[in-house]
């Protein structure tokens, strides 16, 4: 086991926990390496987001069902290349097995996401990528998790609790500790629905 790994027992599965820290290259680095050195049967990220979809208010909780490395591409003055259109080999864009879906999974909202580096804060910047890619919500490590484990051929899922609207920065309006608990409750009754 590494550090960063803790075993626990719950509703008669043994569970480890990574914290991969924040952010997509650590996520990727992280469940990885620790993939590659242990055997499992389901993987499960949680973690929190911002959302893009108002109808999704902070603190409900999603299944992110497909998700993108959003800033994978280049610039063409005021346009933006997706990968694909580069004509690049491999992979942006990634999607959850629809036969890994538990009764507590199932019971969540199935939403798009998109990975990203900054978080949107700026009108300009969160109307683009809405135009582009259309997402519901957005973090900084869904896709990476999910192209880990896909690597690894270990079937997952990607839970996420809503924390914010994305919008021009306005921290008074989160509701982190909400979206935390609100998490806790549903990781947990994925584990008993297992």
């Amino acid at each position: 086991m590494h550090e960063r790994v803790s075993g626990h027992t719950y509703a008669g599965h043994d569970v480890d926990i990574l914290n991969t820290g924040v952010g997509m290259v650590a996520t990727a680095a992280w469940c990885s390496r620790v993939l590659t050195e242990q055997q499992y049967d389901f993987a499960l990220n949680l973690g929190v987001c911002g959302s893009f979809d108002r109808a999704l208010a902070p603190g409900a909780v999603v299944h992110v069902v497909t998700d993108r490395l959003a800033e994978l591409g280049a610039e063409d003055d005021e346009a933006f290349l997706a990968f694909q259109d580069l004509g690049l080999p491999g992979d942006c864009e990634f999607t959850s097995p629809a036969t890994l879906v538990n009764a507590a999974i199932a019971a969540l909202p199935a939403v798009r996401g998109i990975t990203v580096n900054t978080v949107h804060g700026n009108e300009r910047s969160i109307a683009a990528v809405a135009h582009r890619f259309n997402p519901q919500v957005e973090s900084m490590e869904g896709a990476a998790f999910m192209y880990a484990c896909q690597i690894h051929g270990v079937a997952f899922a990607q839970v996420r609790a809503v924390s914010n609207i994305v919008e021009k920065r306005n921290r008074q309006a989160w509701r982190m500790p909400e979206a935390v608990e609100n998490l806790g409750r549903t990781a947990l009754r994925v584990l008993e629905a297992a």
